[in-house]
């Protein structure tokens, strides 16, 4: 079986059309066509059912697709393997976090990470989702929760602390509440129910106040903390953001400093078997260098 065609079966198969997968390989649709029905005729069985909406794999195709897909599995772990080894900080690096890690603290230091290593090519991958390591979905996260797996490395970052915010412009047009009573009365921002939360109980404030999040005019509900964050900047409301977001803004004002709203703990994610890799080491100890200098 030729290698090549392989390739090509397994992105049609992944894309579900001959016009998709044309588009990922940057292939012609009767290019794409042509190369399935070739190796088709060669192992003598249908590897697609054809339909209007697109193409099904049969009982033959998913066999091979089973297989195929293994074998460039291993041959792209080879592949990061051998990059690896390199003595250089140089080449690609997917990072996965969720939005306001990026947005808030990761992303600024990214000019200073790069003059130091200017070969380095970071992709970053913002999503609540988890990305699977060990299957090269991302080469490192951020992760807001610890996950025993002896397959990762899990280093402890930093450990992220909340506090209640609003702005000078909304205290000035509202009036600052007196006590906890009073924010009821409040336009107050949390996080929708029944959505991925970056970490656990992020409206702990709210039930810990039994506001009610879903039926109360005085309640805004966005799941983005970078979205929440610029609401309480630009006068929305008032909400629980990290402290480090908080301490840095001077347009941004605590309430009720008592409140101890619980911690998150950051951790820095990689596979075990990319241990020795040069280009994760060097982001993960400028990164530690950041925190040590009370940037988080």
């Amino acid at each position: 079986m030729d290698w090549d065609k392989l390739r090509i079966f397994k992105t049609v198969a992944e894309a579900g059309s001959f016009t998709h997968a044309g588009e990922a390989l940057n292939l012609s649709q009767s290019a794409i066509s042509r190369q399935i029905s070739t190796l088709e005729t060669s192992l003598g069985v249908a590897l697609f059912h054809r339909h209007a909406r697109g193409l099904v794999l049969t009982e033959q195709g998913e066999i091979l697709f089973e297989t195929t897909s293994n074998v460039f599995e291993r041959l792209q772990k080879v592949q990061i393997q051998i990059s690896d080894s390199r003595q250089l900080a140089e080449g690609p690096l997917k990072i996965t976090t969720v939005e306001f890690i990026a947005s808030t603290w990761l992303s600024p230091q990214i000019p200073q990470f790069k003059k130091m290593y200017p070969e380095m090519q970071l992709t970053f991958l913002l999503d609540d989702r988890v990305y699977d390591l060990s299957r090269r979905e991302a080469d490192v996260a951020l992760r807001l929760y610890k996950v025993e797996n002896s397959d990762l490395v899990e280093k402890h970052m930093a450990t992220i602390g909340f506090t209640l915010c609003a702005s000078k412009e909304y205290l000035a047009q509202h009036g600052h509440p007196t006590n906890e009573k009073e924010l009821k009365d409040h336009q107050l921002i949390g996080y929708p129910r029944g959505t991925h939360a970056p970490f656990v109980k992020p409206n702990w404030v709210f039930n810990k106040l039994n506001i009610d999040l879903e039926n109360n005019p005085n309640m805004l509900l966005i799941n983005s903390m970078h979205a929440r964050y610029t609401a309480v900047k630009n006068g929305t409301g008032i909400s629980v953001l990290p402290k480090y977001v908080a301490y840095q803004d001077p347009d941004l004002e605590i309430l009720f400093p008592d409140i101890k709203i619980p911690e998150v703990d950051m951790y820095f994610v990689y596979p075990q078997e990319r241990r020795n890799s040069k280009r994760i080491l060097v982001l993960r100890d400028f990164l530690m260098e950041s925190i040590n200098k009370g940037k988080i």
